[in-house]
């Protein structure tokens, strides 16, 4: 059992910059991949960027550039910094987990808009 909590979304100008904060607990140690996701609305969510546990990252075409994903194995935090943020960037960004099964917080919104 993994519990994921999500933070640090919310209203961002075009071209601003937010920094997503996802923390595990629970049985942490079992924790492989971690990865963030966003669904926009009426879209199917969709994978943003991977980090293994020696910290070996991907990224979805769409953000390649200007997000980075990072994790801190001791705190069993993933973070996502987003940079020039484009209108196309608002949804509900997931963090999600692998141990003997897949796990998901609740989300957290980021909206860009001026």
């Amino acid at each position: 059992q993994v519990r994921l909590v999500e933070s640090g979304g919310g209203l961002v100008q075009p071209g601003g910059s937010l920094r997503l904060s996802c923390a595990a607990s629970g049985n942490v140690i079992r924790i492989n991949d971690m990865a963030w996701y966003r669904q926009a609305p009426g879209k199917e969510r969709e994978l943003v960027a991977t980090i293994t546990r020696d910290s070996n990252t991907k990224y979805a075409d769409a953000v390649k550039g200007r997000f980075t994903i990072s994790r801190d194995n001791a705190k069993n935090t993933a973070d996502l910094q987003m940079n020039s943020l484009k209108a196309e960037d608002t949804a509900v960004y997931y963090c999600t987990v692998v141990t003997y099964m897949r796990y998901w917080g609740k989300g957290t919104l980021v909206t860009v808009s001026s």
